[in-house]
């Protein structure tokens, strides 16, 4: 299971830090992503981390301003936001997969999924 955590409100060119814990001895031979969904649109990329942390992938849209990482023995994957925008605005949802599946940045490829964090940025 997992649980996405660490939203909240920020005004433009803040930062927040979510996190994604994940329950299971198995945490650290799955991928993890995260995806964000606005009001009104379709479930969007953000970011994957591989096992190890040695591969990670970043949508264009976040390059540069956001940064994944992970912590395998406390089961939990972080995403350092910057530089926030208004339309960075939405709810927050990680998801994790073990079968190095493609393409990484559709939801299909993710098996299991955390309940999501609302993020709002206020300009």
């Amino acid at each position: 299971q997992l649980q996405a955590s660490g939203g909240g409100l920020v005004q433009a060119g803040g930062s927040l830090r979510p996190s994604c814990e994940a329950s299971g001895r198995a945490f650290s031979t799955y991928y993890v992503a995260w995806f964000r969904q606005a009001p009104g649109k379709e479930r969007e990329f953000v970011a994957v981390i591989s096992q190890t942390g040695a591969s990670i992938i970043y949508a264009d849209s976040v390059k540069g301003r956001f940064t994944i990482s992970r912590d395998n023995a406390q089961h939990t994957v972080y995403l350092q936001m910057n530089s926030l925008k208004p339309e960075d605005t939405a709810v927050y949802y990680c998801a994790a997969e073990r079968y190095n599946r493609y393409p990484r940045s559709c939801p299909r490829s993710y098996d299991y999924w955390g309940k999501g964090t609302l993020v709002t940025v206020s300009s």
